[in-house]
């Protein structure tokens, strides 16, 4: 096989590969939405990874969690340096993390925020690509009264990244859900209310 098809045959690989970085504190949940993307996505027939960048993971500390989705086998298995996406799940960490470091700018932003895109801007660094905002603190406290930022914005960035139609991903995480609170049913409700919500607030 020749070096022209082998760097054909990688950019094909590439040109399907979603990238998603996750720029949350402990104690969130951006390594569980982490993991619930991958896990939603494979039950889609997607080849994925979902991890976290393992450290000191206390209350509080910065984390960050990555995602890759593809069609075809992801050959790729380190750290996300040139992501997509990113997901910023608390504000706060724009002052003192590079977020938008090594992201596209054919890519997309999503911060958890209530403030205006306007008031966003100057915190990313003169980054030029797309920028979404939602309210996650709005959305849980309207549909789960209490605030669990991970659920709004796994729905978000599915939007955002176009990664599966609606239909699809709420339909899987009924699923999931089902069965991870399979003993408490009463949360089931609450959190896919947060995730169509989520949908439609993202801007």
């Amino acid at each position: 096989m020749n070096v022209t098809v082998i760097q054909e045959r990688k950019r094909k690989e590439m040109s399907n590969l979603t990238e998603i970085r996750w720029h949350g504190r402990g104690g969130q949940g951006a390594k569980t939405a982490a993991l619930l993307l991958a896990d939603v996505a494979f039950q889609t027939g997607k080849y994925v990874q979902g991890f976290p960048e393992y450290g000191p993971e206390r209350m509080g500390a910065p984390i960050t969690a990555y995602n890759r989705i593809s069609d075809t086998k992801i050959r790729v298995h380190s750290n996300i340096y040139d992501p997509q996406y990113v997901v910023v799940v608390d504000e706060s960490l724009l002052e003192t993390v590079d977020v938008t470091s090594g992201l596209k700018k054919d890519g997309a932003i999503l911060v958890n925020t209530q403030r205006t895109k306007e008031e966003i801007l100057p915190h990313l660094k003169g980054y030029e690509g797309e920028v979404y905002l939602i309210d996650a603190y709005k959305v849980s406290m309207a549909t789960m009264g209490r605030y669990f930022p991970n659920t709004p914005l796994l729905a978000a960035i599915v939007k955002v990244a176009g990664i599966m139609d609606e239909e699809t991903f709420l339909r899987e995480m009924r699923a999931s859900f089902s069965h991870k609170f399979a003993s408490k049913p009463e949360v089931i409700d609450g959190n896919m209310a947060a995730l169509k919500m989520a949908f439609q607030e993202v801007r």
